[in-house]
């Protein structure tokens, strides 16, 4: 299968879990899909009482340079990991 297959198929499985994986397995699940679909990061990082906000734009950040491609591979291979967890 095609990587973006194997990354939309991921993305759609991701919506399938019967349970909440932990913030930080969202968080990094947000990154390498926004790093896998859009590239680095963008934009002033948001400010004030918006910690929500903060920890997905960092989270991103820290995944600048990485690749598309190396993106959507990290994001299949977290995505399986999850859903053999959390289904």
């Amino acid at each position: 299968m095609e990587l973006q297959q194997q990354f939309e198929s991921a993305v759609a499985r991701s919506k399938e879990l019967t349970k909440r994986p932990t913030n930080e397995e969202l968080l990094d699940l947000y990154a390498l899909f926004k790093q896998a679909s859009e590239g680095d990061v963008t934009g002033d990082r948001p400010g004030g009482f918006d910690f929500k906000g903060i920890a997905k734009y960092d989270a991103w950040a820290d995944r600048k340079g990485k690749s598309k491609e190396d993106a959507m591979k990290e994001y299949v291979a977290l995505m399986d990991r999850l859903y053999a967890e959390y289904k």
